[in-house]
């Protein structure tokens, strides 16, 4: 898996929600029993912790913004964190997997 493969998955949820007001944020995602934005939120969390296992950093809490309307936004950055901390070609796969995941959950 390669970093271009990695920003286009995170490019193509992006666009799926970069649009969305806050009653769309809200609603249940998918078949489960979560706002989207937390499903979204969680994403950006499990991306945050892979950067900072990549670089060998303690993880830390990305902050829950007031405002969902820049989820997008917080996953651009630490998708991009990932990929600015070298992580091997597994890593950058794994998330991927979970981009396109919760894609498909939205």
């Amino acid at each position: 898996m390669s970093a271009a493969e990695l920003e286009r998955a995170v490019q193509l949820l992006v666009r799926q929600v970069g649009h969305w007001e806050q009653p769309r944020w809200a609603a249940t995602a998918t078949g489960g029993n979560a706002a989207r934005a937390d499903v979204v939120h969680r994403l950006v969390q499990e991306i945050a912790n892979l950067a900072a296992d990549a670089e060998g950093e303690p993880r830390r809490t990305v902050p829950r913004l007031a405002n969902d309307l820049a989820l997008p936004d917080q996953l651009r950055v630490v998708a991009a964190d990932l990929v600015a901390a070298g992580a091997a070609p597994d890593v950058l796969a794994r998330a991927a997997a979970e981009v396109a995941a919760t894609r498909n959950a939205l």
